[in-house]
């Protein structure tokens, strides 16, 4: 690796509950003769259950709440937005929309890059980062009580405080909330080991579009009574209910991660690199891949001190007592795949500092160019190396730069189309080599979404992945939940 990964890095520079629907008079329930009520009205239904600072309705202030950070996704404009604090009010805003027949828009952090928390014309936007408080954090039975308001790095510092572990970790951890990760089943760097949020979701509190409280799941350690609503949630992206509240479940607070980065002369040898370590049974705790678009973006944003030279740089952690000997498998691994260089990180400090540089990845590649539109195609892991070969090809046909960084380990790839959003026709081609990567992701044996979610941006796409049985019958358990059509209307499908 480049002078010794550059001197060090240059020196670390319930159940249902048993209320019926509210009752509407003949009034509340015919609509507007322009299919919506008029906004002073609704205005009016909304501020009788609300305190005054939680109600927007400045059309220069509630326009800034119309999008999240994905590119080529319509948006509305909002009629309000409103921001509870309580559950109650949560409950208040859904049987006004239910009683006007309004569309409601739940939002977190908008962090997202679906456009899952796009507004529609006339909606409530339902912002629910004030309801942000951590109600509960249990050593013994190792589960946390939040509303959906917190803050992933702010949880995840809270329980390691009491010795315990939240290991979601997505790569905008000190802004993403919890009830967004909910929403849209995030994933992260730690995904390999420790798995994707819905893993740590145990039960719900959800009001439902008529506005009646609906409790799921548990807090036990085990539990299998009825269908599984929880995990029905987790990844519905605000369609079927808002979640209030969940229940997580925690682990133990692991040893701090040790790193190392292995350089390789090409992306090839690097995906070999990453099935060797698989098969052999190691269990990494990170395992990522960045491309040398991507180590490039990251020096010149960040001034990482990465080495340059090199076509892929795969970095793996490990996070038990042993980890100085997972490192070692690992680089003699990387070595046999052909790596030009392994440097173990010398400490904790140095592995925070690689990691740093991961997360860094996507906003650096953002930085090259005005406008990126990021993927999110996971395939299997034995044809990581197809997918990454198959996206050069995309960027080359396109003529476009796309940089990819992935979490290797389990085949989640986040190829970034960086384009100029004000050049026609490079706008095209950016959104034409999108889908030509969602297609290669398809045609691998792969998923559109590992974890970003649906939203606006890939419906489509979602209709051709789970095919005309599949969409009708998640269409059916939307009607079920919703039949109104009220919640986040337009997404998935």
């Amino acid at each position: 690796m480049d002078d010794d990964l550059s001197a060090r890095l240059s020196a670390r520079s319930p159940e249902q509950s048993p209320e019926e629907s509210p009752e509407r008079s003949p009034e509340e329930s015919s609509a507007h003769p322009s299919g919506q009520p008029s906004a002073q009205r609704l205005v009016a239904r909304l501020r009788e259950g609300l305190p005054p600072e939680a109600l927007l309705t400045d059309p220069q202030v509630t326009a800034s709440y119309a999008t999240d950070m994905a590119s080529f996704c319509a948006a509305g404009t909002p009629a309000a937005v409103v921001l509870p604090r309580t559950v109650e009010q949560v409950r208040h805003v859904m049987r006004t929309a239910t009683a006007l027949r309004v569309p409601v828009v739940p939002q977190g952090a908008r962090t997202g890059l679906s456009g899952a928390a796009n507004a529609s014309d006339g909606c409530i936007v339902l912002s629910l980062v004030k309801m942000d408080r951590i109600l509960e954090i249990s050593a013994v039975d190792r589960i946390a009580v939040v509303e959906p308001g917190v803050v992933n790095a702010v949880l995840s510092r809270a329980v390691a405080e009491q010795g315990l572990y939240y290991p979601p970790d997505p790569s905008s951890w000190e802004q993403c909330t919890i009830g967004g990760n909910i929403g849209t089943a995030s994933g992260g760097l730690c995904c390999v080991k420790y798995g994707v949020t819905a893993e740590y979701v145990l039960g719900l509190d959800v009001v439902l579009a008529d506005g009646r409280l609906l409790r799921t799941g548990r807090r036990t350690a085990k539990g299998v009574a009825g269908y599984d609503l929880t995990r029905l949630f987790v990844g519905s992206e605000g369609s079927l209910g808002v979640v209030v509240g969940a229940v997580l479940a925690l682990r133990p607070a692991p040893p701090r991660q040790l790193a190392l980065a292995a350089e390789f002369p090409s992306v090839a040898a690097a995906c070999e690199a990453v099935c060797a370590v698989m098969e052999a049974g190691l269990a990494p705790s990170l395992l990522e891949l960045m491309d040398r678009t991507t180590v490039r973006a990251v020096n010149a944003l960040g001034r990482m001190g990465l080495p340059e030279s090199t076509e892929a740089l795969l970095l793996a952690a490990f996070d038990t007592p042993d980890a100085p000997d997972g490192l070692a498998a690992v680089g003699r691994l990387c070595t046999a795949a052909g790596a030009t260089a392994v440097v173990p990180a010398e400490d904790e400090a140095e592995s925070e500092l690689l990691l740093q540089a991961r997360r860094m990845s996507l906003t650096a590649l953002e930085a090259l160019r005005p406008a990126t539109m990021i993927d999110d195609v996971c395939v299997p892991r034995s044809r990581l190396a197809e997918m990454l070969a198959g996206t050069a090809a995309v960027a080359r046909e396109y003529g476009l730069l796309i940089g990819v960084c992935a979490h290797a380990g389990d085949g989640n790839t986040h190829p970034v189309v960086c384009f100029d959003p004000a050049d026609e026709d490079e706008a095209r081609r950016a959104r034409e080599s999108f889908d030509a990567i969602m297609a290669l992701g398809l045609e691998l044996g792969g998923t559109i979404t590992g974890e970003h979610g649906v939203g606006v941006l890939k419906k489509e796409w979602l209709a051709r992945e789970l095919g005309p049985v599949g969409l009708e019958m998640q269409r059916n358990v939307k009607r079920a939940f919703d039949p109104l059509g009220l919640l986040n209307p337009g997404k998935l499908f």
